[in-house]
């Protein structure tokens, strides 16, 4: 009958017109927000910052702010390393979500924990998520100068490995525009003051929009494959 035809053209056309913004949602039909958790360590929970200053939070409010659907939920736990996070990922990443910001490594680096064993844990919890059909963003870190020049390579190269082997994308420095700056941070010359997150979630903006709007696309084009169908 000529109404499967029509029915088929105005779903697309309806899908086609929709804003990228709009179609950041896990679930389009229902308007359930994007759920994403940030899953790091205190640059991730907000070291002595106020609940709403934290990175997830701010991240949370740029993101509504461009009209984007979602909710950002803070799974940092300050002291952490990766070997912690492998531990904690299943309760700390709930059905439901679908993308990950993984930020894990700062407390390796400063322990001198074996960057081999660093790798091999955030390789393990990449899998675990993929294989969980979540999305992971993977947040890079710098092991401090004083480590000497081979751990500090050797740690340095973990990430960009890591993201070309199972294809996530990559911020590769977490604290870009905020390490070094006295300004941004706290008194302990470490973490973040909540200006200095303001500037971490500017800079991390522009990789997280890209990758809903990259992870929507697909969605868009598995639709419409299934409706020509």
């Amino acid at each position: 009958m000529i109404f499967k035809p029509l029915i088929r053209i105005v779903v697309f056309l309806s899908l086609v017109a929709l804003p990228v913004s709009a179609l950041a949602n896990q679930n389009t039909v229902s308007g359930q927000p994007l759920s994403v958790v940030g899953f790091g360590d205190s640059l991730m929970s907000g070291f002595e910052l106020p609940v709403q200053d934290s990175f997830p939070a701010q991240l949370e409010k740029a993101l509504k702010d461009k009209g984007i659907n979602v909710t950002v939920a803070n799974a940092g736990v300050a002291g952490e390393t990766t070997t912690d996070a492998v531990s904690r990922l299943d309760w700390s990443v709930p059905e439901g979500t679908g993308l990950v910001i993984l930020e894990f490594g700062a407390n390796d680096a400063l322990r001198g924990i074996s960057p081999e064993i660093s790798e091999k844990n955030l390789a393990e919890i990449i899998e675990k998520l993929q294989k969980r059909k979540v999305q992971v963003i993977l947040a890079g870190m710098l092991a401090p100068p004083n480590m000497g020049g081979d751990y500090e390579d050797k740690f340095n190269a973990i990430f960009p490995r890591l993201a070309q082997k199972y294809d996530v994308p990559l911020y590769p420095f977490f604290m870009e525009g905020v390490a070094a700056q006295k300004s941004l941070q706290l008194e302990d010359g470490m973490h973040p003051n909540t200006q200095g997150v303001a500037k971490m979630v500017e800079g991390f903006l522009p990789v997280i929009e890209k990758t809903i709007a990259d992870d929507t696309s697909s969605s868009n084009k598995a639709t419409n494959s299934n409706i020509s169908q």
